[in-house]
């Protein structure tokens, strides 16, 4: 295929998101399948970065509640069609499976871009528990117990929900010193993230699946030890 041919589908599916035409996305990841192009990089340069583009839109109020659940139904709509034809080696996660609790954090109810990388921790074969958004402080520490998952992911849109990431942080590691925690959203930065005792930060959907792998073996090298 050549490079223009995928510049205009990822640019269909691109636009389709921002404009929420779910048929537009949907003829574009038919497309996508059918002329054998590579669907990782049509998930996350083509609907991904549309719904990346929506964010900033709605955070500069161009878009209102109404119009993210638009877009997010047509990500969702290519979502379907393209994320069982993935190949786990283009995410770069062969064999380095884990467990992750994930949710956005107490007060915060954005969950687009916590969904995204949810979506991408499943692709490269780990096991999720999503919490979902809004989630009590404290029901982050409970889960991570329950499930014994290595990484707890939170998201936070907002500089208020977002000092409550510090707080988990500490309840986490004061039980279970070991468990690897990753913070992302809007707010975050790889300082604050240190700043508040975490072990990663998420700057992007893909990013997100490279930090937890990373994490993962550090922790196998650790029980290994």
């Amino acid at each position: 295929m050549s490079e223009e041919r995928v510049q205009e589908l990822l640019k269909e599916l691109h636009e389709g998101v921002v404009e929420y035409d779910e048929e537009r996305v949907v003829a574009a990841s038919k497309a996508v399948l059918d002329e054998g192009h590579n669907v990782y990089n049509a998930v996350m340069n083509g609907l991904a970065s549309g719904m990346e583009e929506v964010g900033e839109l709605y955070d500069q109020q161009e878009y209102f509640v109404p119009e993210l659940l638009m877009c997010a139904d047509a990500l969702y709509a290519g979502l379907d069609l393209l994320k069982p034809h993935i190949d786990p080696a283009d995410v770069g996660t062969t064999g380095a499976k884990g467990q992750v609790v994930i949710g956005s954090v107490q007060g915060d109810v954005h969950d687009i871009g916590k969904n995204i990388i949810k979506m991408m921790f499943e692709v490269a074969g780990f096991t999720v528990y999503d919490l979902g958004r809004d989630v009590p402080l404290e029901k982050f520490v409970e889960e991570q117990l329950k499930t014994d998952s290595e990484i707890v992911a939170m998201s936070a849109m907002m500089t208020t929900t977002m000092m409550g990431m510090k707080k988990v942080v500490e309840m986490i590691k004061e039980k279970n010193p070991n468990v690897k925690i990753m913070l992302g959203g809007a707010p975050v930065t790889g300082d604050i993230a240190s700043l508040f005792g975490a072990d990663g930060y998420a700057e992007s959907a893909g990013n997100a699946v490279q930090e937890a792998v990373r994490m993962v073996a550090q922790l196998r090298k650790l029980q290994n030890q």
